[in-house]
Order: structure tokens, then sequence, then C-alpha cells
């Protein structure tokens, strides 16, 4: 990894901590006064949900008593609904967290690959709650010509091609399959391969400019949801596609 890319990586994790700490404080003084429960409000009273989620990001019992995905509020709905019109589903996921808990609550199966083998530890003691989940490791080896690599900032030097691959060795087809992880366009691609008929992508933040060109190549019919997002302070958007 380049010096620039570590510098970037630091400033990048520095501002997340300080995120959380301003939240997590504006959040217990919200509850002490009673503007914010003490539980997760109902998903339907979605302004109180999220208001509820900013002071409670990355406070891992907390993720798991909210029962969402860090996706938009009307994707979650749709992901829901679509899940429940279904007896079986196999589920691929690139990038794990709030999401797999929620999936694993939802369908049969649930194989999700994480870069970040911390925060696969980190999250481990909830993981565990659900024997149909397999979270498996697979960290991006340094190189200095990635075939993968991944454009996120602090990134640079590193091949993402093991863990886009995952997907490959797992095998077979999936009903489900959640891009919300590294080298997006990559998975993008990889996870087409493998959606079973009638299958669903779900591709989060795809508001970003370099995963537009992905969607275009992948020849799925898009939606896209945007607004509310839990734990996130910010309107965003994520996207449902299927086959034509």
């Amino acid at each position: 990894m380049t010096d620039r890319s570590s510098l970037a990586g630091s400033a990048l994790r520095l501002t997340k901590r300080a995120y959380v700490a301003t939240m997590h404080g504006v959040g217990r003084g919200l509850t002490a006064v009673h503007a914010l429960p003490s539980d997760p409000p109902p998903r339907t009273s979605r302004a109180r949900h999220w208001l509820w989620s900013l002071r409670h990001v990355y406070d891992v019992p907390a993720l798991a008593a909210m029962d969402v995905p860090w996706w938009t509020y009307d994707a979650i709905d749709a992901v829901d609904a679509w899940l429940a019109a279904r007896p079986e589903t196999r589920v691929f996921e690139y990038g794990s967290g709030a999401s797999s808990l929620w999936l694993a609550r939802r369908a049969t199966s649930v194989h999700s690959v994480e870069h970040d083998a911390g925060f696969a530890r980190w999250m481990e003691p909830e993981f565990a709650r659900h024997a149909n989940l397999t979270v498996e490791v697979v960290e991006a080896e340094p190189s200095a010509a990635p075939v993968v690599p991944s454009a996120k900032e602090g990134q640079g030097g590193l091949d993402f091609a093991r863990y886009v691959a995952t997907i490959d060795r797992v095998g077979g087809a999936f009903d489900l399959v959640v891009v919300d992880g590294r080298a997006r366009e990559a998975c993008l691609a990889r996870a087409v391969e493998h959606l079973a008929p009638g299958g669903l992508v779900v591709l989060d933040n795809s508001r970003r400019a370099r995963y537009r060109a992905a969607v275009a190549a992948s020849g799925l019919a898009e939606r896209r949801t945007t607004g509310l997002t839990p734990t996130l302070p910010y309107p965003e958007q994520t996207s449902l596609l299927r086959a034509r």
C-alpha cells in the first residue's frame, strides 16, 4: 500500500471514530431527556427509527436489536416483502454486518464474505447466534498490480481477486446476492453469473459514479430507492436489480 493510501485510510478511520463518538454522545443526551426511547422504535416509524439508529451506530447489541440492514428504508421494505414471499432462499453477501443478521432471520441460508478480519471478530458474538449464517474472512492481498483493485480511498495496492471469487468457490445459484463490500463493480459482474432465475441483487450506495457503468453492463433491470438509511446522517441510494 502506498504512503498516500495509508494516510487516506488513517484519516478516514479518525473521521469515522469522531462521528461515532459524537452520535453516541448526542444520543445519550436525547435519551436522558426522553426525546429518544431506550428501545428501538418500530421500522414503520421511519424518522424516529432513523434518529435512534444514529445514536447507536457501531453499537453491536443495538445493531442486532434494530433488525435492519444499512440500506434505504424503501429497499429494506421491498427486500423484506420479497423474502417473505419465498419459502426458501439462498443468499450470498459481499460485506458482512447488520445486514447479515437481518438476512439470517429471514433466509434459509446466508454466506457472507468479509474483507476486514477485525470487523468480523468484533461482530462474531452476534454472528454466532445464527446457525444458518456463515461469515468467511477473505482479506485483500498486497499487490503492485492488483487484478481486482478497489477504488475506495485507502485501498490502493490491494488485490481483491480472491474476495470477489469467493462466490465461485461456494458455488451454485443464489436467490439473493447483496453487493455491499469492496470492489463492487467486479462483485456485481460475478453476482450476475450466480443469480438464480427470478433472483435479486441488492447494490448499496449505487449513486456513486463508479458503479453506474457496472450496473449498465450487468444487463439487469434497476429499481433505484433513495432516502433515509439507518445509521447514516444523509440520504443514500440502494438499487434492486433483476433479470429483464
